[in-house]
């Protein structure tokens, strides 16, 4: 028996996909919220999605220094897109149906209500571990 034994993949707890109600505008025949499912994201695909929303700009009044930017709304955005595993926000004929052409595009589409956006967007942040601010962290550090 490994020394590792207690670390090795057999025995990660895998997390299971959620439901939770997006948007109060799509319902189904009996007028509730349609359930959107929601799965775990890797770190791998977090860390993907990170480095595909930096950018370099240039520091003004430096020619030839950049230095990198982060774009939060295109992560929270691709975040989320990412975590949705129904409907299929890459699936043409969804996007076609709201006039988008992108799973992005289609998301803002489809949750169109800033406040159930929001709400959606501290849900999905909830479930793939971003519950506890980095401030928190720092105090319970001193502690």
């Amino acid at each position: 028996m490994s020394k590792f034994s207690k670390f090795m993949k057999a025995n990660k707890a895998v997390k299971e996909n959620e439901k939770y109600a997006a948007t109060s505008s799509l319902r189904d025949e009996a007028g509730k919220p349609l359930l959107w499912e929601i799965r775990h994201i890797s770190s791998k695909e977090n860390e993907d999605i990170r480095e595909s929303c930096m950018m370099e700009v240039q520091v003004t009044g430096k020619p030839g220094v950049y230095r990198q930017k982060f774009k939060t709304n295109e992560y929270i955005r691709k975040l989320v897109t990412e975590s949705v595993a129904y409907p299929d926000l890459y699936d043409a004929e969804l996007q076609d149906s709201y006039g988008v052409k992108t799973p992005e595009d289609l998301l803002m589409a489809m949750v169109d209500d800033p406040g159930e956006y929001s709400e959606f967007v501290a849900y999905v942040q909830r479930f793939q571990g971003f519950d506890v601010s980095f401030s928190d962290k720092v105090d319970e550090a001193k502690n």
